[in-house]
């Protein structure tokens, strides 16, 4: 259905200049994950989730608008496989077309029932503001040496996780879900981005290429500030971060060499371990927020099963 209604979106407009760089950026995929978690809430509560889809589309069309300039922002040059839209065009269509994609998305997301408006807006509206804050941190980052983990941790929360968590109140307010049964299912969503983004964070280190669908040490490659490093520093011994501090920052370095290095230190600190319990704290925090929405266990099982999908696990 989300696929659907994103080929339908009336892209053909003029100028082509415009909108063929959303059209590109909309082509690309992707998990889809927020629109169908907004839609998995809504139908929580209702059957029929046609109410609900062009405010899901909206949430995507303003996902992708923020990875368009973000792509910018960071001089990427592939985004799923395909040349970012500043590189396949130029620097100013990519600062438009995102602009565009900005003003579609609120378009999208008005369009759901009218009492439900405001509250949905109020919802979307502090989301936006939320995620140019962490975007904001995440850039201030690159240029400091004392990040704290707390900090990281909200970073990370403002940056990725408040839009899987607008997603599911949203959809749970405009399919009439109690103020409680919302709340509850946005701290869900906040705590499962918190544990997908520390995965992901892990994955870079110790992840299967074949498996993570990237090349690993990518984030030790270009010194990011993740949970690894952040800690690494925090417990290393003195020697070990001396010899820490020998890689961070080195441009001249065999990139093979470095990442082994790092790694094997991140691995004898024991960041790996940290790293585990800190997403397995956040995955069991979500669950229990699952536990609370007042709905029967049948019908919170597909939220239990995606949760377990976007954490690789079993059980």
């Amino acid at each position: 259905m989300v696929e659907e209604a994103i080929t339908a979106l009336p892209l053909e407009r003029e100028p082509q200049g415009l909108y063929a760089p959303i059209r590109y950026v909309l082509s690309l995929g992707g998990k889809r994950i927020r629109p169908v978690l907004m839609l998995m809430a809504y139908n929580l509560y209702r059957d029929n989730v046609k109410p609900c889809i062009m405010p899901a589309i909206g949430l995507e069309v303003f996902h992708n608008f923020t990875l368009l300039h973000d792509d910018l922002m960071d001089r990427a040059e592939m985004r799923r496989g395909k040349t970012c839209v500043h590189l396949k065009w130029d620097d100013n269509t990519a600062i438009l077309s995102g602009d565009n994609m900005l003003v579609m998305s609120f378009h999208y997301m008005m369009q759901c029932e009218e009492a439900k408006m405001p509250a949905v807006m109020r919802i979307f509206t502090k989301t936006a503001t939320e995620i140019d804050e962490g975007q904001q941190y995440d850039i201030n980052f690159e240029t400091r040496n004392d990040v704290t983990e707390a900090e990281y941790i909200e970073m990370i929360r403002l940056k990725t996780s408040v839009l899987l968590a607008c997603a599911l109140q949203i959809g749970a307010t405009l399919a009439g879900a109690s103020e409680q049964d919302a709340q509850a299912l946005y701290r869900y969503g906040e705590c499962l981005g918190l544990a997908f983004q520390l995965q992901d964070d892990y994955l870079d280190v110790y992840g299967d290429p074949a498996v993570f669908g990237k090349k690993i040490g990518g984030d030790i490659l270009c010194d990011k500030k993740t949970f690894m490093l952040i800690n690494a520093f925090l417990h290393a011994s003195a020697e070990d971060k001396a010899e820490l501090q020998k890689w961070i920052g080195n441009k001249d370095c065999n990139p093979d060499e470095k990442i082994k290095a790092v790694t094997a230190l991140y691995t004898k600190i024991g960041v790996d371990r940290m790293a585990k319990e800190r997403m397995n704290a956040y995955y069991t925090e979500a669950k229990a927020c699952l536990d609370k929405v007042n709905l029967p266990e049948e019908r919170k099982q597909v939220l239990r099963e995606i949760a377990l999908e976007l954490m690789g696990r079993q059980k």
